[in-house]
């Protein structure tokens, strides 16, 4: 059974040279997960942070689920939720944001073979405009190479 995509972070190939992969649990509520698993959920903007030997994904919005119970009156959708890493990983990846001033950013949330919710985190390097740029012409080269060679 493939994985099934719930969100994914398309703005993040855009502005960053993604230059790692890495899977991810993520601590959630059990409203939460059922929100997620209607894929109430978006990416766009979020990030991660590091707090001690910990790391923590921030603003990734999750609507309220529509049948939640009337006693949750604080629902914070876009509150901290911590990652669920290998103590080594975290470390590892501290010190690469801290050295080489790279980010560390949620990639995709998808549904595992096994049914757990995981988050996928890449770690990349901020791309310049010029960058984003010749991104795009390689695109449309690549785009109009294969019109062509399906054409004839």
């Amino acid at each position: 059974m493939p994985a099934k995509t719930l969100a994914s972070n398309r703005k993040a190939f855009h502005d960053y040279e993604i230059l790692d992969k890495i899977e991810a649990g993520i601590e959630l509520k059990g409203y939460e997960v059922k929100s997620a698993r209607h894929s109430n959920i978006s990416l766009a903007d979020s990030f991660v942070r590091f707090n001690g030997a910990q790391a923590f994904a921030d603003n990734i919005y999750i609507a309220p689920y529509e049948q939640m119970s009337l006693h949750v009156q604080d629902y914070d959708a876009k509150r901290k939720r911590k990652l669920l890493l290998h103590k080594q990983e975290i470390l590892k990846l501290r010190a690469k944001v801290k050295e080489k001033g790279l980010s560390v950013i949620p990639l995709e949330v998808y549904i595992s073979p096994k049914g757990k919710i995981k988050i996928l985190i890449g770690l990349g390097k901020g791309k310049k405009s010029y960058d984003k740029k010749e991104t795009l012409k390689r695109k449309d080269i690549k785009r109009e190479t294969a019109r062509e060679l399906a054409g004839k």
